[in-house]
């Protein structure tokens, strides 16, 4: 499955158009003479819109990328193959996705390193949901049970079976796991009567609940213990000629991490509203909350090599590892031990 990924995202990024990054919607510095500073266009492709993510909302939302001079332009690719891909060709000039995407593009032989340079989540933010609630929930029941689960070679499939042999559960011979269901689309299908149980991300699993259709039972976040389930991520390139862009970027991350930990839960839901329109905000202040208890984001931002590590196992018992690339090779701290605004 992780081939037919890579070779998907390999043949899109030689059919696509091949842009020059942020070489041509780059805008700062050009009122020298007036000292004016423009903003830097900057392109950044989430991997999927979501509370989990609410430090980054945050940041957009309270103006922190603009006091950085970054005119972000915020694209959701609903997949980390698709948010690669528009980063490989330069229709995005940062991704945001499971950095397992990094690990698979340079064993493929990419030439120009996707790098991760900040973390935003250290905790899976998916659910398990059951369709009756329970409060002695065990992993072992759900031998024998068919269970809604995510793509293969994903974070979320790959830390809900690393879950599973954690509990002495086979993912293959234990239970039946469906892989088959498009990402955002598993919780109508269990509510339309699929599966006995389903990992859900929010707000799909509150949903599911609110309707009575579903209860949540287990925390994956909780359960995984602290995995680098989400990073950002560019060209090797562009952050060599762009750097204070990065660290600009980085920067902004940073007051929004810091805006969630020190505001409570309805204070960032009010913020944040408008980047969730459906969502009431008395639903979006309980997942947050319950993101916030579990102790969800990286609050310094920085990728750890013990991260690093535990991420290639993962990748390793998934079975979806060709190769261990050194951890200087796919990460680099150096825009978040420090960030400071660009020049």
């Amino acid at each position: 499955m992780k081939k037919k990924i890579l070779a998907f995202i390999l043949m899109a990024v030689m059919v696509l158009p091949v842009l020059t990054g942020c070489g041509t919607r780059d805008d700062a510095g050009a009122n020298a003479e007036t000292g004016t500073k423009k903003e830097t266009k900057v392109v950044l492709n989430e991997v999927a819109h979501s509370l989990f993510y609410a430090p980054m909302y945050v940041a957009i939302e309270e103006g922190y990328f603009k006091e950085q001079g970054i005119d972000l332009e915020l694209v959701t690719g609903f997949g980390a193959d698709k948010t690669m891909t528009a980063l490989l060709s330069g229709e995005a000039d940062i991704g945001f996705m499971g950095p397992e995407t990094t690990v698979y593009t340079s064993n493929e032989g990419a030439e120009d390193l996707i790098v991760n340079f900040a973390q935003l989540t250290q905790r899976a933010g998916n659910f398990l949901v059951a369709r009756e609630a329970d409060d002695d929930f065990d992993w072992q029941k759900l031998k024998g049970k068919d269970v809604l689960g995510g793509r293969d070679g994903g974070m979320p499939e790959m830390v809900f079976e690393y879950i599973l042999k954690k509990n002495g559960i086979d993912p293959v011979a234990d239970l039946n796991i469906d892989k088959s269901i498009d990402f955002g689309s598993t919780a109508a299908a269990f509510s339309g009567g699929q599966g006995d149980y389903s990992v859900e991300f929010e707000p799909g699993a509150t949903a599911l609940e609110k309707e009575g259709a579903g209860y949540v039972v287990a925390s994956l976040g909780v359960d995984s213990g602290y995995v680098p389930y989400t990073a950002f991520s560019s060209k090797d390139s562009y952050m060599k000629e762009h750097p204070d862009v990065i660290r600009g970027f980085a920067a902004a991350l940073k007051k929004g991490m810091e805006y969630v930990y020190d505001h409570s839960a309805e204070e960032t839901a009010a913020v944040i509203e408008p980047q969730f329109p459906d969502t009431d905000k008395d639903t979006m202040a309980k997942i947050i909350k319950r993101y916030a208890d579990q102790d969800t984001w990286k609050r310094d931002l920085v990728f750890e090599e013990d991260a690093y590590r535990l991420l290639l196992d993962i990748l390793d018992e998934a079975g979806q590892l060709s190769e261990r690339p050194e951890y200087s090779r796919l990460v680099t701290t150096e825009y978040v031990t420090e960030p400071e605004a660009a020049d």
